[in-house]
């Protein structure tokens, strides 16, 4: 069963997302940037790029020729063909259609209270659904 791990009050979600990536890659796991939209995926596979001096984060978005051996896929769509299933890591506002396919699924939550309000859906979704969630509060961190 997908474990579920919700990080809410984020002030800055892509250089969050971009933190947990850099620590899921370490531990040698495949990620997969689920966006809201083509806007913020461009904003992810900027910031992927320009993170880190001493991490080299390689990524493609979903569909392309080399995702298969890509460690990192950036998607803005549920429909997107994805080689792998071992992290989600959720920005958009809705639950994944496909999360359980995932061994692991990260909600990262802003402090904007339409992403608060989305955030409590999913976590209701998940929660009647039997799965075992986990909250991490990022201003206690």
């Amino acid at each position: 069963m997908t474990r579920i791990d919700f990080h809410s009050n984020v002030t800055d979600r892509i250089a969050y997302a971009c933190r947990l990536t850099r620590k899921a890659r370490a531990a040698d796991c495949r990620v997969v940037l689920l966006a809201q939209d083509s806007a913020q995926m461009q904003e992810l596979d900027d910031a992927l790029w320009r993170f880190s001096d001493l991490d080299f984060l390689p990524h493609v978005q979903a569909g392309d020729r080399l995702a298969g051996r890509t460690p990192i896929i950036l998607a803005d769509a549920d429909s997107a063909e994805l080689p792998h299933h071992q992290i989600l890591i959720n920005l958009s506002r809705s639950a994944p259609a496909h999360f359980a396919r995932f061994e692991r699924l990260f909600e990262i939550v802003s402090t904007n209270d339409e992403d608060k309000l989305a955030a409590r859906e999913r976590y209701v979704f998940y929660k009647q659904r039997g799965y075992q969630l986990a909250h991490f509060d990022a201003e206690k961190a």
